[in-house]
């Protein structure tokens, strides 16, 4: 019996974390030319850009109760205690499948204590509040201070992406085929955050590639706090050189010293094609910092 804090492969948590703290990652679903494949575990953003500029047909679908059903168990089997940060429900429906799973299974174990977090974050927002989460459980927290850490992390974690092409955007139904239009024939970039409500939302236009960049660096100064000390959060889709540029215009704009980056998965990735560069970070300093520090 234990205390385990797992997530799934949408939070895009970079393999030394999952390393380190022996992270159980729930694989996010991909299909390809109609073969199921699992981010993660059965693909991996390296080959999975290459396989998205090839244009073959590429589909996402939630996890769904079966799955976390099969997850689960056995840490119900085994009596553990266990954390599930998951996806928002603003973007996806796998909070719902996650909670039948969870009612299926406290018929044949009764006593199992899962808690199922609504993070209301995507890609690396939630994977933060899951660094964050076993940074404190490593520092002795309780399952009580975890849990409403978690909660105080993903209600104050912002989230800025910009796209390198609408293209993706446009595939998934995000924008009208004449904004894609006119909006690739004047080299718009939409900034785009996750809202309060866990959704994905379109703020502002910009013109060309680098002032976008500059804008969510601008955006980062606007909202964040106690950003020389804080682990500021970077996800790029197949670009790692552009993100390392915005991690320099970071360094040298507010004296950021501390980062996470890692691939933008699958599970987003397929929406929004190669390319999206993003930022996380927290909007108020973390009443948490002595255990995470």
């Amino acid at each position: 019996m234990a205390l385990k804090i797992i997530t799934d492969s949408a939070s895009d948590i970079p393999k030394w974390v999952i390393e380190e703290y022996g992270l159980h990652i729930i694989p996010t679903p991909v299909v390809i030319d109609d073969k199921d494949y699992f981010d993660g575990k059965t693909i991996f953003p390296e080959e999975f850009y290459d396989i998205l500029r090839s244009g073959k047909d590429i589909k996402t679908y939630h996890i769904n109760s079966q799955m976390f059903y099969d997850n689960f168990l056995s840490y119900a089997k085994n009596g553990d205690e266990l954390i599930y940060i998951c996806f928002s429900t603003g973007i996806a429906g796998t909070y719902n499948a996650a909670n039948i799973a969870k009612a299926e299974l406290l018929e044949e174990y009764p006593d199992f204590d899962l808690t199922i977090i609504d993070s209301k974050c995507a890609s690396m927002g939630f994977g933060l509040a899951t660094y964050y989460a076993l940074k404190m459980q490593k520092a002795g927290a309780s399952k009580e201070e975890i849990i409403e850490a978690i909660n105080w992390y993903c209600d104050h974690m912002e989230h800025i992406f910009t796209v390198k092409t609408l293209e993706y955007l446009l595939k998934g139904g995000r924008i009208s085929k004449t904004s894609a239009v006119a909006g690739s024939l004047l080299d718009i970039k939409p900034i785009i955050q996750v809202n309060d409500l866990g959704a994905l939302e379109p703020i502002e236009k910009v013109r060309g590639r680098q002032k976008s960049l500059k804008r969510l660096v601008e955006i980062v100064g606007e909202r964040g706090k106690d950003l020389t000390n804080q682990v500021i959060g970077i996800v790029h889709g197949d670009d790692a050189e552009t993100m390392e540029a915005v991690k320099e215009m970071l360094k040298d704009t507010y004296g950021c010293r501390h980062f996470i980056d890692n691939y933008v998965g699958c599970a987003i990735g397929a929406h929004t094609g190669p390319g999206i560069i993003g930022i996380v970070f927290l909007d108020e300093e973390s009443p948490y910092k002595h255990y995470t520090n």
